[in-house]
Protein backbone atom coordinates (compact mmCIF):
# COMPACT_ATOMS: atom_id res chain seq x y z
CA UNK A 1 0.00 0.00 0.00
CA UNK A 2 3.04 2.69 0.70
CA UNK A 3 4.80 1.69 -2.34
CA UNK A 4 1.23 2.48 -4.27
CA UNK A 5 0.84 5.84 -2.70
CA UNK A 6 4.48 6.78 -3.01
CA UNK A 7 4.20 5.48 -6.65
CA UNK A 8 0.55 7.48 -7.19
CA UNK A 9 1.93 10.63 -5.57
CA UNK A 10 5.52 10.39 -7.89
CA UNK A 11 3.00 9.91 -10.81
CA UNK A 12 0.80 13.12 -10.05
CA UNK A 13 4.18 15.34 -9.78
CA UNK A 14 5.16 14.43 -13.06
CA UNK A 15 1.98 15.31 -14.42
CA UNK A 16 2.02 18.42 -12.56
CA UNK A 17 5.52 19.13 -14.01
CA UNK A 18 4.45 17.70 -17.73
CA UNK A 19 1.66 20.61 -17.29
CA UNK A 20 3.97 23.10 -16.36
CA UNK A 21 6.16 22.40 -19.10
CA UNK A 22 3.56 22.34 -21.74
CA UNK A 23 2.30 25.89 -20.24
CA UNK A 24 5.57 27.39 -20.77
CA UNK A 25 6.54 26.17 -24.00
CA UNK A 26 2.64 27.24 -25.40
CA UNK A 27 2.69 30.57 -23.66
CA UNK A 28 6.11 31.78 -23.28
CA UNK A 29 8.53 29.74 -25.83
CA UNK A 30 6.77 28.84 -28.98
CA UNK A 31 6.97 31.65 -31.17
CA UNK A 32 5.34 32.18 -34.51
CA UNK A 33 6.68 32.23 -38.05
CA UNK A 34 9.10 29.51 -39.42
CA UNK A 35 13.24 29.60 -38.12
CA UNK A 36 15.70 29.24 -40.13
CA UNK A 37 18.63 26.61 -39.23
CA UNK A 38 21.69 28.98 -40.22
CA UNK A 39 22.82 31.98 -41.35
CA UNK A 40 22.84 32.79 -44.78
CA UNK A 41 25.12 34.73 -47.17
CA UNK A 42 25.46 38.60 -46.98
CA UNK A 43 23.54 40.57 -49.82
CA UNK A 44 25.79 43.45 -51.52
CA UNK A 45 23.88 45.69 -49.43
CA UNK A 46 24.67 44.19 -45.93
CA UNK A 47 28.61 43.76 -47.21
CA UNK A 48 28.01 48.05 -47.31
CA UNK A 49 26.14 47.48 -43.99
CA UNK A 50 28.30 45.70 -42.27
CA UNK A 51 31.29 47.94 -42.81
CA UNK A 52 29.60 50.93 -41.19
CA UNK A 53 28.66 48.77 -38.42
CA UNK A 54 32.17 47.81 -38.07
CA UNK A 55 33.48 51.49 -38.20
CA UNK A 56 31.00 52.86 -35.80
CA UNK A 57 31.85 49.88 -32.83
CA UNK A 58 35.41 50.60 -33.45
CA UNK A 59 34.89 53.93 -33.04
CA UNK A 60 33.12 53.54 -29.93
CA UNK A 61 35.19 50.91 -28.49
CA UNK A 62 38.56 51.01 -30.00
CA UNK A 63 38.76 54.87 -30.16
CA UNK A 64 36.88 56.64 -28.11
CA UNK A 65 37.52 53.28 -25.67
CA UNK A 66 35.73 52.64 -21.42
CA UNK A 67 33.14 55.10 -21.64
CA UNK A 68 31.12 55.72 -18.10
CA UNK A 69 30.95 58.83 -15.45
CA UNK A 70 34.37 57.36 -14.28
CA UNK A 71 35.90 58.14 -17.69
CA UNK A 72 33.62 61.37 -18.60
CA UNK A 73 35.66 62.99 -20.99
CA UNK A 74 34.95 59.27 -23.06
CA UNK A 75 31.66 59.52 -22.17
CA UNK A 76 31.12 63.11 -23.33
CA UNK A 77 33.13 62.13 -27.13
CA UNK A 78 30.94 58.97 -27.40
CA UNK A 79 28.12 61.12 -27.36
CA UNK A 80 29.81 63.51 -29.25
CA UNK A 81 29.38 61.22 -31.85
CA UNK A 82 25.76 59.84 -31.56
CA UNK A 83 24.83 63.05 -32.10
CA UNK A 84 27.28 64.06 -34.83
CA UNK A 85 26.36 60.73 -36.46
CA UNK A 86 22.84 61.62 -35.99
CA UNK A 87 23.06 64.97 -37.93
CA UNK A 88 24.98 63.58 -40.50
CA UNK A 89 22.35 61.16 -41.63
CA UNK A 90 20.23 64.56 -41.70
CA UNK A 91 18.74 64.12 -38.77
CA UNK A 92 17.84 66.99 -35.69
CA UNK A 93 19.14 65.30 -32.64
CA UNK A 94 18.01 66.71 -29.54
CA UNK A 95 20.14 65.86 -25.79
CA UNK A 96 17.95 65.14 -23.25
CA UNK A 97 20.04 65.75 -20.21
CA UNK A 98 20.04 65.16 -16.25
CA UNK A 99 22.43 65.78 -13.77
CA UNK A 100 24.36 62.79 -11.74
CA UNK A 101 27.09 64.25 -9.05
CA UNK A 102 26.70 67.66 -10.37
CA UNK A 103 27.82 66.50 -13.60
CA UNK A 104 25.53 66.02 -17.00
CA UNK A 105 24.57 63.36 -18.65
CA UNK A 106 22.96 62.94 -21.87
CA UNK A 107 21.18 60.37 -23.81
CA UNK A 108 20.82 61.40 -27.46
CA UNK A 109 17.30 61.39 -29.52
CA UNK A 110 16.84 61.69 -32.93
CA UNK A 111 12.95 61.57 -34.16
CA UNK A 112 11.55 61.12 -37.64
CA UNK A 113 7.85 62.37 -37.32
CA UNK A 114 5.34 59.94 -38.76
CA UNK A 115 1.49 60.97 -40.22
CA UNK A 116 0.54 59.40 -36.62
CA UNK A 117 1.87 59.91 -32.97
CA UNK A 118 2.15 56.72 -32.20
CA UNK A 119 5.82 56.17 -31.89
CA UNK A 120 8.44 53.19 -32.44
CA UNK A 121 11.20 53.49 -30.66
CA UNK A 122 14.71 51.85 -31.02
CA UNK A 123 16.90 52.51 -28.32
CA UNK A 124 20.31 51.26 -26.89
CA UNK A 125 22.69 52.42 -24.54
CA UNK A 126 26.24 53.89 -25.06
CA UNK A 127 27.96 53.64 -21.92
CA UNK A 128 30.17 50.88 -21.22
CA UNK A 129 31.11 49.01 -17.18
CA UNK A 130 33.88 50.02 -15.72
CA UNK A 131 37.09 48.62 -17.25
CA UNK A 132 35.80 47.42 -20.36
CA UNK A 133 35.49 49.27 -23.63
CA UNK A 134 32.81 47.62 -24.53
CA UNK A 135 32.55 47.01 -28.16
CA UNK A 136 29.67 44.09 -28.02
CA UNK A 137 28.37 45.47 -25.05
CA UNK A 138 26.79 48.15 -26.30
CA UNK A 139 28.82 49.01 -29.06
CA UNK A 140 27.00 46.80 -31.53
CA UNK A 141 23.17 48.12 -29.84
CA UNK A 142 24.74 51.83 -30.59
CA UNK A 143 26.25 51.11 -33.95
CA UNK A 144 22.97 49.19 -34.89
CA UNK A 145 20.71 52.14 -33.77
CA UNK A 146 23.06 54.61 -35.79
CA UNK A 147 22.60 52.17 -38.84
CA UNK A 148 18.87 51.93 -38.65
CA UNK A 149 18.52 55.96 -38.15
CA UNK A 150 20.50 56.34 -41.61
CA UNK A 151 18.27 53.62 -43.33
CA UNK A 152 14.82 55.86 -42.61
CA UNK A 153 16.05 59.12 -41.86
CA UNK A 154 14.41 59.99 -45.24
CA UNK A 155 11.49 58.34 -45.49
CA UNK A 156 8.03 59.33 -44.58
CA UNK A 157 6.56 56.91 -42.05
CA UNK A 158 3.04 55.93 -40.82
CA UNK A 159 4.13 55.90 -37.14
CA UNK A 160 7.02 58.51 -35.76
CA UNK A 161 10.03 56.59 -35.51
CA UNK A 162 12.53 57.71 -32.58
CA UNK A 163 16.10 56.48 -32.37
CA UNK A 164 17.30 56.92 -29.10
CA UNK A 165 21.08 56.31 -26.94
CA UNK A 166 20.73 56.47 -23.69
CA UNK A 167 23.44 56.74 -21.04
CA UNK A 168 24.28 55.38 -17.78
CA UNK A 169 22.99 51.34 -18.29
CA UNK A 170 25.83 50.20 -16.53
CA UNK A 171 26.63 49.43 -12.82
CA UNK A 172 26.01 51.24 -10.06
CA UNK A 173 22.95 52.72 -12.00
CA UNK A 174 22.21 49.61 -13.38
CA UNK A 175 18.23 48.89 -12.68
CA UNK A 176 18.21 52.50 -10.55
CA UNK A 177 16.16 55.35 -11.42
CA UNK A 178 19.52 57.03 -12.35
CA UNK A 179 19.45 55.35 -15.18
CA UNK A 180 19.13 56.96 -18.67
CA UNK A 181 16.66 55.28 -20.15
CA UNK A 182 14.71 55.82 -16.62
CA UNK A 183 15.10 59.17 -17.26
CA UNK A 184 13.90 59.31 -20.13
CA UNK A 185 10.75 57.26 -20.11
CA UNK A 186 9.49 59.28 -16.99
CA UNK A 187 9.87 61.80 -19.16
CA UNK A 188 8.25 60.39 -22.00
CA UNK A 189 5.08 59.52 -19.59
CA UNK A 190 4.83 62.91 -18.03
CA UNK A 191 4.36 64.52 -21.69
CA UNK A 192 2.08 61.58 -22.14
CA UNK A 193 3.98 59.95 -25.33
CA UNK A 194 2.20 57.60 -26.92
CA UNK A 195 5.30 55.31 -27.35
CA UNK A 196 3.34 51.97 -28.71
CA UNK A 197 7.37 49.63 -29.21
CA UNK A 198 10.14 50.15 -27.23
CA UNK A 199 12.70 47.69 -28.94
CA UNK A 200 15.96 47.59 -26.72
CA UNK A 201 19.45 46.34 -28.98
CA UNK A 202 21.22 44.90 -26.64
CA UNK A 203 24.84 43.26 -26.95
CA UNK A 204 24.07 41.58 -30.08
CA UNK A 205 27.27 41.20 -32.42
CA UNK A 206 28.95 37.79 -30.47
CA UNK A 207 28.02 33.80 -32.29
CA UNK A 208 29.10 30.91 -31.85
CA UNK A 209 28.80 27.00 -33.46
CA UNK A 210 30.57 25.23 -30.97
CA UNK A 211 28.40 22.60 -29.16
CA UNK A 212 27.62 24.06 -25.89
CA UNK A 213 28.48 27.42 -26.27
CA UNK A 214 24.73 28.52 -24.88
CA UNK A 215 23.89 28.62 -21.70
CA UNK A 216 20.84 29.94 -19.82
CA UNK A 217 19.76 31.89 -16.76
CA UNK A 218 17.18 29.09 -15.54
CA UNK A 219 18.30 25.02 -16.26
CA UNK A 220 14.42 24.62 -17.52
CA UNK A 221 14.83 26.44 -20.16
CA UNK A 222 17.66 24.82 -21.32
CA UNK A 223 15.07 21.94 -22.72
CA UNK A 224 13.53 24.47 -25.06
CA UNK A 225 16.13 26.05 -26.47
CA UNK A 226 19.15 25.10 -28.54
CA UNK A 227 22.30 24.79 -26.85
CA UNK A 228 24.65 26.44 -29.66
CA UNK A 229 25.14 29.93 -29.73
CA UNK A 230 24.21 30.63 -33.76
CA UNK A 231 20.86 32.66 -33.02
CA UNK A 232 19.57 36.09 -32.40
CA UNK A 233 17.70 36.25 -29.11
CA UNK A 234 13.96 38.24 -28.46
CA UNK A 235 13.09 38.34 -24.83
CA UNK A 236 10.04 40.60 -23.15
CA UNK A 237 8.02 40.42 -19.92
CA UNK A 238 4.82 38.53 -19.90
CA UNK A 239 3.34 41.80 -20.16
CA UNK A 240 4.54 42.73 -23.44
CA UNK A 241 4.17 39.20 -25.11
CA UNK A 242 2.51 40.87 -27.83
CA UNK A 243 4.41 42.81 -29.13
CA UNK A 244 7.21 39.57 -28.59
CA UNK A 245 5.35 37.65 -31.16
CA UNK A 246 4.77 40.49 -33.31
CA UNK A 247 8.60 41.23 -33.69
CA UNK A 248 9.48 37.87 -34.32
CA UNK A 249 7.56 36.58 -36.52
CA UNK A 250 8.13 39.51 -38.78
CA UNK A 251 11.81 39.07 -38.32
CA UNK A 252 11.36 35.37 -39.40
CA UNK A 253 9.58 36.41 -42.65
CA UNK A 254 13.03 38.03 -44.07
CA UNK A 255 15.24 36.78 -41.80
CA UNK A 256 18.75 35.05 -42.78
CA UNK A 257 20.13 34.24 -39.34
CA UNK A 258 18.12 31.65 -36.39
CA UNK A 259 15.94 33.46 -33.26
CA UNK A 260 14.91 32.35 -30.89
CA UNK A 261 12.07 33.74 -28.21
CA UNK A 262 10.96 34.21 -24.92
CA UNK A 263 8.13 35.78 -22.98
CA UNK A 264 8.80 35.01 -19.27
CA UNK A 265 8.30 36.96 -15.64
CA UNK A 266 10.72 39.93 -15.44
CA UNK A 267 12.35 38.14 -12.14
CA UNK A 268 13.90 35.81 -14.08
CA UNK A 269 17.71 36.44 -14.08
CA UNK A 270 18.45 38.42 -17.96
CA UNK A 271 14.88 39.13 -19.20
CA UNK A 272 14.80 42.46 -17.51
CA UNK A 273 18.73 43.30 -17.77
CA UNK A 274 18.34 46.33 -20.06
CA UNK A 275 16.84 49.86 -20.86
CA UNK A 276 13.62 48.00 -21.55
CA UNK A 277 12.63 47.84 -18.05
CA UNK A 278 12.60 51.02 -17.89
CA UNK A 279 9.93 51.50 -19.87
CA UNK A 280 8.02 48.68 -18.45
CA UNK A 281 8.11 50.41 -15.17
CA UNK A 282 6.11 53.19 -17.06
CA UNK A 283 3.43 50.71 -18.54
CA UNK A 284 4.58 50.92 -22.12
CA UNK A 285 5.45 47.96 -24.35
CA UNK A 286 9.13 46.91 -24.86
CA UNK A 287 11.54 43.99 -26.15
CA UNK A 288 14.94 42.86 -25.80
CA UNK A 289 17.08 41.91 -28.39
CA UNK A 290 20.08 40.12 -27.86
CA UNK A 291 23.08 37.77 -28.37
CA UNK A 292 22.17 36.61 -24.80
CA UNK A 293 25.54 38.21 -23.32
CA UNK A 294 26.55 36.61 -20.50
CA UNK A 295 24.54 33.04 -21.32
CA UNK A 296 27.01 33.09 -24.24
CA UNK A 297 29.76 36.30 -24.71
CA UNK A 298 32.73 35.06 -23.16
CA UNK A 299 34.37 38.43 -22.44
CA UNK A 300 31.40 40.03 -21.14
CA UNK A 301 32.37 43.08 -18.84
CA UNK A 302 35.73 42.65 -19.10
CA UNK A 303 38.64 44.52 -20.58
CA UNK A 304 39.14 41.89 -23.77
CA UNK A 305 35.48 43.02 -24.87
CA UNK A 306 36.66 44.26 -27.81
CA UNK A 307 36.12 44.97 -31.96
CA UNK A 308 37.53 41.64 -32.99
CA UNK A 309 35.94 39.87 -30.79
CA UNK A 310 32.70 40.38 -32.94
CA UNK A 311 30.99 38.20 -35.58
CA UNK A 312 30.00 41.27 -38.25
CA UNK A 313 28.47 39.04 -40.83
CA UNK A 314 25.91 38.03 -38.18
CA UNK A 315 25.66 40.71 -36.47
CA UNK A 316 24.87 42.48 -40.18
CA UNK A 317 21.95 40.04 -40.65
CA UNK A 318 20.53 40.61 -37.31
CA UNK A 319 20.64 44.71 -37.93
CA UNK A 320 19.18 44.24 -41.84
CA UNK A 321 16.79 41.77 -40.40
CA UNK A 322 15.65 44.87 -38.12
CA UNK A 323 15.13 47.14 -41.22
CA UNK A 324 12.45 44.66 -42.63
CA UNK A 325 11.00 44.67 -39.19
CA UNK A 326 10.78 48.17 -38.51
CA UNK A 327 9.31 48.77 -42.00
CA UNK A 328 6.19 45.92 -41.74
CA UNK A 329 5.73 47.43 -37.85
CA UNK A 330 4.53 50.69 -40.08
CA UNK A 331 2.71 49.57 -41.78
CA UNK A 332 0.70 48.01 -39.36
Amino acid sequence: MVLRRIAFSAFRIAIAVAAMLALLWSFAVRMPGKNVSKAAPLSPDEIVLREELRADVQKLAGDIGERNMWRYPQLNAAADFIEESFSRAGLHPRRDSYDIHSQSCHNIEAEIPGARPEILLIGAHYDSVFGSPGANDNGTGVAATLALARRFAARSTKYTLRFVAFVNEEPPYFLSDQMGSFVYASRCKARGDKISAMISLETIGYFSDAPGSQTYPSPGLGIFYPKVGNFIGFVSNVQSRALLRRVIALFRKHAKIPSEGAALPSFIPGVSWSDQRSFWRHGYPGIMITDTAPFRYPYYHSSNDTPDKLDYDRFTLVVSGMERVIEDLDKL
